[in-house]
């Protein structure tokens, strides 16, 4: 069986027709694009071979498209549909999404909006049709991107974006994000922590039309003070790194004092020891820092002896690039023993710089 997708184009208008049919057929998937002028030709298509989505005008003669919408939502359940209208109607957009469409969507007047069609259009195809509905890898495209679609469509749905071991929810009702929640932050503090992921994955839930409304900003002007945001705190830090993900279900308590340095890009944990080894050791995100803290105080002996030997002179950062987790460990004579464990795919350079960053700020 072949893998190659295909799409099933329904519109009266024959230009319409070929400019979107080009459109698609340039999409990164290379799908196949067939095209009908009539909803009894769309439905004799779809009854003669398999379709992976069905993106379909709704205002046509004889069989309209939301007729075709009824019949097609009852015989072929899976498939993926998308509406493409020339004309934002309240009414049919609500009589759209009451047959089980995905996305309700205007037809593209500028360059900007033919980009986000395409994106759409490949993020419906990034993934075999599963029997539970719409979950999409996010690849190489920005949440942003992936929230305005959402938006510009006027959709109603739940947001479900996971990164690693932390998710978060935003809530879109009527094309408007009206709340979020991310780790311990609600509200738009949560949608700005959301924000600050760089990847993960994407999920499309059912909306929640009675959940309560506690973000009134509008979706544009969240979305531009969240960028602002973000650039203002990268612009705080002395290194280029970004706000990171906040890890859920970390060890550590959430108001700890190493919560503030783990806001760095790929930062998986963090581990502090006095120089007072009876001391107790502070940890964020380890379900084991009294080992932790063993290893590294005994391999900081080992490796500052070693310097001594050779006559390296002073130790001062060490790193370590291992198949799970990468690390470093930095010494201050005052404070104690600095541990932090990074993702293992944040390049080398990268876990050195931001190092570098968390320990200078550790001991100011």
């Amino acid at each position: 069986m072949s893998t190659k997708h295909k799409i099933l184009l329904l519109d009266d208008d024959e230009q319409m027709l070929e400019l979107y049919q080009e459109l698609l057929r340039q999409l990164p998937s290379k799908p196949e694009v067939h095209v009908s002028n009539s909803g009894a030709r769309a439905i004799a298509l779809l009854e003669s071979e398999p379709f992976t989505l069905l993106i379909t005008d709704l205002r046509m003669p004889k069989m309209d498209g939301l007729q075709v919408l009824a019949i097609v939502r009852r015989k072929y359940p899976h498939l993926r549909i998308i509406v493409l209208t020339g004309v934002l109607d309240e009414e049919y957009r609500s009589r759209a999404y009451a047959q089980g469409v995905d996305m309700f969507w205007q037809k593209a007047g500028s360059a900007e909006e033919f980009q986000l069609l395409r994106d759409c259009v490949e993020s419906f195809l990034d993934r075999e049709v599963q029997s539970e509905r719409g979950f999409r890898g996010m690849q190489s495209k920005s949440l942003v991107d992936l929230i305005q679609l959402e938006c510009l469509s006027q959709s109603s749905a739940v947001l479900h974006i996971s990164q690693g071991a932390v998710s978060g929810r935003i809530w879109v009702q009527d094309g408007e994000i009206i709340d979020a929640v991310a780790a311990h932050f609600t509200g738009e503090e949560a949608f700005k922590e959301i924000l600050s992921w760089k990847s993960g994955h994407f999920e499309l839930q059912p909306s929640e039309p009675n959940h309560p409304r506690t973000i009134h900003h509008s979706a544009q002007g969240l979305l531009l003070d969240s960028a602002q945001a973000l650039d203002e705190w990268r612009g705080q830090q002395a290194a280029a790194a970004t706000p990171a993900e906040v890890e859920a279900g970390a060890a550590a308590p959430t108001n700890t004092a190493l919560a503030p340095l783990a806001r760095f890009e790929g930062v998986e944990f963090l581990l502090t020891m006095p120089v007072d080894e009876k001391a107790v050791c502070e940890s964020w995100g380890l379900e084991n820092p009294q080992d932790v803290a063993a290893w590294a105080r005994v391999s900081q002996q080992r490796l500052r002896q070693l310097g001594e030997k050779v006559g390296a002179g002073a130790l001062t950062q060490t790193s370590g690039f291992g198949l799970h987790w990468h690390w470093a460990l930095c010494g201050d004579d005052r404070k104690g023993l600095l541990c932090a464990g990074f993702r293992r795919t944040l390049p080398k350079e990268k876990v050195e710089q931001t190092m570098k960053h968390i320990f200078t700020k550790w001991i100011s």
